[in-house]
């Protein structure tokens, strides 16, 4: 497997190649836990988690640790990293037995924790695999690591204060390729009032179908 393309992408060189591809085998490809990634994972979850600790302590330096924390989970959740990897386009490195696989969230997460612990064992310097973090996650620190407002909550909240029903969710359909899936979801307020959102997740097209419901009820603007 030529693996070039993808160092320049990661911005790191490895010297020993098989670390890089066990990074990048998925446990489909065999049971050998010195071959697939999960031990790799392992490692770079806790390498992952010190490395935005560290990074949210220096940069949010009035924050109080509560709000720290919700930055935190953002950061490290799995649609982050997989966001990231994705970028990066290390879905087209990935072995796995089946090709459909590579572009799930969960495994893009879970290689993105093992090329960190890669990186790390690699180069024997933890100082490096935390640089790694930095290059690429440091675009998001600040605006994607805001905690985002719970809309259904919020719609909840307002609906029973206004002594309306209880919002229902309907999930209307499904569509795009399996690995990248969108689904719409309704809201309904009673027979008066209807929103209708979309996201990759039921959970995020509900919080979007609660947003245009706020919108249209006129609690928030739009």
């Amino acid at each position: 497997m030529d693996t070039k393309d993808l160092e320049e992408r990661l911005g790191y060189q490895f010297s020993n190649k098989k670390l890089l591809e066990q990074a990048l085998t998925h446990s489909s490809m065999t049971t050998d836990i010195h071959r697939n990634y999960e031990r790799l994972e392992f490692l770079g979850d806790r390498i992952l988690g010190v490395t935005i600790a560290d990074m949210l302590c220096n940069t949010f330096k009035n924050e109080p640790e509560g709000a720290l924390a919700q930055r935190f989970v953002c950061l490290v959740c799995k649609d982050m990293v997989a966001e990231i990897m994705k970028g990066l386009g290390v879905s087209d490195f990935i072995k796995t037995v089946n090709p459909s696989v590579k572009y799930k969230a969960t495994v893009l997460c879970d290689v993105g924790e093992a090329l960190i612990a890669a990186i790390y064992l690699d180069s024997g310097a933890i100082e490096t695999a935390q640089d790694f973090v930095k290059r690429h996650w440091t675009a998001h620190i600040d605006k994607k690591s805001r905690p985002k407002k719970d809309y259904k909550t919020m719609l909840q909240e307002k609906t029973a204060a206004k002594k309306l029903p209880a919002p229902l969710y309907r999930m209307l359909k499904k569509t795009g390729p399996e690995h990248e899936p969108v689904f719409s979801v309704q809201v309904t307020v009673g027979d008066k009032f209807e929103a209708v959102g979309s996201s990759g997740t039921i959970r995020h097209a509900e919080q979007d179908a609660a947003e245009k419901m706020l919108i249209e009820m006129g609690v928030i603007d739009g």
